[in-house]
């Protein structure tokens, strides 16, 4: 819509309303607006009640603003006037429901109680308020994007229907009723929430075994990975439910003792195939995948809702690896729940994608319906990134990065730990006792640059830690 034309209806109430009823008019017309008023277009002779009649009907105008104040609403109600005269015209196209967008109700004046004044015949619909002059510029905003046709809030691009919907395969570990009797229990705070808790992971991880890949000649290993992730995902989401309700109700220490318990638990499926002797290690990609998203998720959790101390727990602690068919039992550090799935690897390859990372393709496609913002988990997986790197006892390359573009800023955790007081209470997440700490690994990063880590864009770990500000404000 190009300079749209509109027509003010008003009540003379007092020469200040009609001050403020030609202000906004100017106004109007400043935002690009032709706006048809009495005081400029009707002219003397002119009868008034035909020019305000011929007004509504024009089909010319798009829009016609009812300027509501006590008198206008009260003359509307009454039908007197010439106030009353629009109003049956315009009355009877809303409740004819002809053009309704056409006639904006524009708030003027409210009672005493805050109740804005307002016509009978416009009651129940949606109008916009510019009678308080603090909020006057949002409320101009929106009146100038409704007549424009360009609404502040667009609805989003229809996407399309989750894959996992695409297959009548599911995936049923059997915790709907245990899940229902946590979260209740959580909620209210029972003595025995945690218990409930453990009860529906315990369940979880035992039955994950349902999601084992067996290999078939008819179809690519890469598919069935991908399969499995996609199947799996409203399963994860019932699980990220409730760690997000159980975080916010239960003690940190004791979350942290129940969770980690349940990650430990999981690290069977990175090496036991129970009855089988020799396998790949590929064999077991879409565990590697959905555990160690498991693992992201929950510590971005805790991180979310500032449970520092209880997600410091889950990746200071270690962790005891059950034995395998190739190997002994042995205890290692959070680093464990980094796994690179090698099938993702060989599907870029094979089908020509030229993807920086599938994994993160994945999960950045899989993070609708989570409740967790992709960014956050983006700033967890630097975190993590960090912390490997600074303790050099494992990897992790933090996939989720390669989304981060030309990203202007440093993560929110460290622009808020420019203030001492918060800068002590996520050293843990990081296992420094000071932010000097930190320069041994800017400096090499400075020297190998972004593409050392897969990088195509710039990745400025100084920039990203808010190193300068760190610990600045006391």
């Amino acid at each position: 819509m190009s300079e749209p034309k509109v027509f003010i209806s008003y009540s003379w109430s007092t020469p200040t309303h009609e001050r403020w009823v030609l202000d906004l008019a100017e106004e109007l017309i400043g935002s690009g607006i032709n706006v048809i008023l009495d005081k400029w277009d009707l002219k003397p002779g002119q009868d008034s009640i035909d020019f305000m009649e011929q007004m509504v009907k024009d089909p010319s105008i798009d829009k016609v603003l009812i300027i509501s104040d006590k008198v206008y609403a009260e003359k509307a109600d009454n039908r007197s006037g010439g106030v009353g005269t629009e109003t049956q015209i315009i009355s009877k196209k809303i409740y004819d429901q002809v053009d309704q967008e056409r006639f904006i109700a524009v708030i003027a004046e409210k009672d005493l109680d805050g109740k804005a004044y307002i016509p009978l015949f416009y009651h129940s619909r949606l109008y916009i308020d510019l009678s308080e002059p603090d909020r006057y510029a949002d409320g101009f905003d929106s009146l100038i994007r409704c007549i424009h046709g360009q609404p502040q809030f667009k609805k989003p691009a229809l996407g399309k229907k989750p894959e996992y919907l695409n297959s009548e395969a599911s995936i049923n570990l059997g915790t709907s009723a245990l899940f229902k009797r946590a979260i209740a229990a959580i909620r209210e705070q029972k003595p025995f929430a945690a218990a409930a808790l453990d009860e529906y992971l315990v369940t979880f991880s035992d039955n994950l075994e349902q999601i084992r890949i067996s290999a078939s000649p008819e179809e690519m290993f890469d598919d069935c990975v991908v399969s499995s992730i996609q199947l799996f995902i409203p399963v994860r989401n019932e699980l990220l439910q409730i760690m997000d309700t159980s975080c916010r109700y239960l003690p940190q220490q004791e979350f942290a003792e129940v969770t980690h318990k349940f990650l430990e638990s999981l690290t069977k499926y990175f090496t036991e195939i129970n009855g089988r002797s020799s396998y790949r290690s590929s064999d077991f990609d879409n565990y590697k995948f959905i555990i160690g998203e498991i693992f992201l998720y929950i510590v971005t959790i805790l991180i979310k809702h500032n449970k520092f101390q209880a997600a410091a727990e889950l990746l200071n602690s270690n962790y005891y690896i059950q034995s395998s068919n190739k190997g002994v039992p042995h205890l290692t550090s959070c680093q464990c729940f980094y796994e690179n799935p090698e099938s993702l690897d060989y599907r870029n390859n094979r089908l020509n994608l030229n993807r920086s990372s599938i994994s993160a393709d994945l999960t950045k496609e899989n993070n609708s319906g989570t409740g967790v913002d992709f960014h956050l988990l983006m700033q967890t997986d630097f975190i993590l990134f960090v912390r490997n790197s600074l303790d050099k006892s494992g990897f992790w390359w933090p996939k989720t990065l390669v989304y981060l573009g030309h990203f202007p800023g440093a993560f929110e955790i460290f622009s808020r730990a420019a203030s001492q007081q918060y800068f002590e209470k996520i050293k843990p997440l990081l296992k420094i006792s000071s932010k000097t700490e930190l320069i041994p690994l800017i400096a090499e990063h400075k020297q190998q640059g972004a593409r050392y880590y897969g990088f195509g864009h710039s990745f400025d770990i100084k920039r990203l830690l808010n190193f300068d500000d760190l610990c600045t404000i006391f």
